[in-house]
């Protein structure tokens, strides 16, 4: 009987060995980033009387940010003179740009516990039905940064103009380690 106790422990150390080699090999958010090759924007201010970021306990809650890069803003309006594919890049864009107010309010992405929700907002003309799929430039984002920690609620919606005539505005709230 003594025996089969310790094999039992045994197996269970053994699991608890393969668990903890398992959380090693996770990569970290700011090293996924850079594996990525993906560098992050330059903050611009606020266009107005708001903060780009606001913590409360545990939450944090990100103002909405336009499509934006090195070049500008970037315009247009999705089934008229952009496609699925240019909204994809600028809702990427965007997140890009929420992830550099992130490191900014936080110090790092590997603080970052989960996403909890995106609204994004796509210019379109009325009745363009594909705001999700443009939206999904910044949720694939998302998750190749974050992996499950990065899987969100979401809105995905069409509008008839954005500041700037930007094609797409992305607002998220996404939870802190509190450690």
């Amino acid at each position: 009987m003594l025996t089969w106790r310790l094999n039992k422990t045994q197996e269970k150390i053994k699991a608890a060995c393969y668990s903890r080699m398992q959380m090693d090999l996770t990569i970290l958010p700011e090293e996924k980033l850079s594996a990525l090759g993906l560098n992050l924007p330059q903050l611009p201010a606020p266009g107005g009387n708001y903060v780009s970021a606001k913590r409360v306990g545990p939450v944090v809650y990100l103002s909405g940010v336009i499509s934006t890069n090195s070049a500008g803003v970037i315009a247009g309006s999705a089934g008229s003179d952009k496609t699925i594919e240019e909204g994809y890049a600028a809702a990427r864009a965007c997140a890009l740009t929420q992830l550099a107010v992130l490191r900014r309010e936080l110090g790092s992405l590997d603080r970052v516990a989960e996403v909890i929700t995106v609204n994004g907002y796509v210019n379109a003309v009325s009745g363009f039905g594909d705001s999700p799929a443009i939206i999904n430039g910044a949720s694939d984002l998302l998750v190749e940064v974050f992996g499950d920690a990065g899987r969100h609620v979401r809105a995905a919606v069409g509008v008839s103009a954005l500041p700037r005539n930007a094609l797409v505005e992305l607002q998220m709230t996404v939870r802190v380690n509190e450690s």
